[in-house]
């Protein structure tokens, strides 16, 4: 992002006209691109609570595969996106260290549905955000984050996950814009997609 983009987004008012507002929320493990995907797709300077990793997070917090990872979300990050006039977006990334989990809890109130943004270098760290999603009956869908280009077909990625075959999962890289855009893009068909078919059974 340049440095007009960026002022422009710290800038970007809330529309007056602006009456509806819906809760989206980021989740995964640790490193894998949750502060990053809400700082690239906001039209707003991302709130963060992100803090420097110390020496007080060894042999606590699991860093194989993101060694080079020097600081660490340790309560979410907050985004805003306007849908048009009336709608607003709000995302809210999970901080991804088991530690903090007791906040996802809270985090999911009031939420419409989920993005699971998994690492294939820590697959691993995905089973208990889809576990807690599932549990709470919220609706998710899985995005693979393609920091260094994908390494294994998509369908393996599934079956690893044990995914049934009614929850999307699509490639994303979330350093780009437009690439997280279209993972919220694909939350929101899935939404509505299930929304028309309860309305279609009722």
């Amino acid at each position: 992002m340049d440095l007009r983009s960026s002022e422009q987004a710290a800038r970007t008012p809330l529309r007056s006209t602006a009456n509806n507002g819906l809760k989206i929320v980021i989740v995964g493990g640790f490193g894998v691109g949750k502060t990053t995907m809400v700082r690239s797709v906001s039209e707003i300077r991302p709130l963060s609570t992100e803090e420097t990793m110390t020496r007080a997070g060894v042999g606590i917090d699991d860093a194989a595969g993101v060694q080079d990872k020097t600081t660490t979300t340790v309560a979410f990050d907050f985004g805003r996106i306007s849908l048009n006039e009336q709608m607003v977006l709000y995302l809210f990334g999970a901080p991804g260290q088991e530690r903090f989990w007791f906040l996802w809890d809270r985090l999911f109130m009031g939420t419409l549905g989920a993005v699971v943004l998994v690492d294939t270098r820590r697959l691993a760290d995905s089973w208990y955000a889809i576990d807690r999603l599932e549990h709470h009956g919220m609706p998710f869908i899985v995005a693979r984050n393609n920091f260094d280009g994908p390494v294994h077909p998509l369908e393996q990625v599934r079956d690893a996950l044990s995914l049934s075959d009614d929850i999307p999962l699509i490639d994303c890289d979330a350093r780009q814009r437009d690439s997280s855009k279209a993972v919220l893009i694909a939350l929101v068909k899935h939404l509505y997609a299930l929304s028309s078919a309860r309305e279609s059974t009722s």
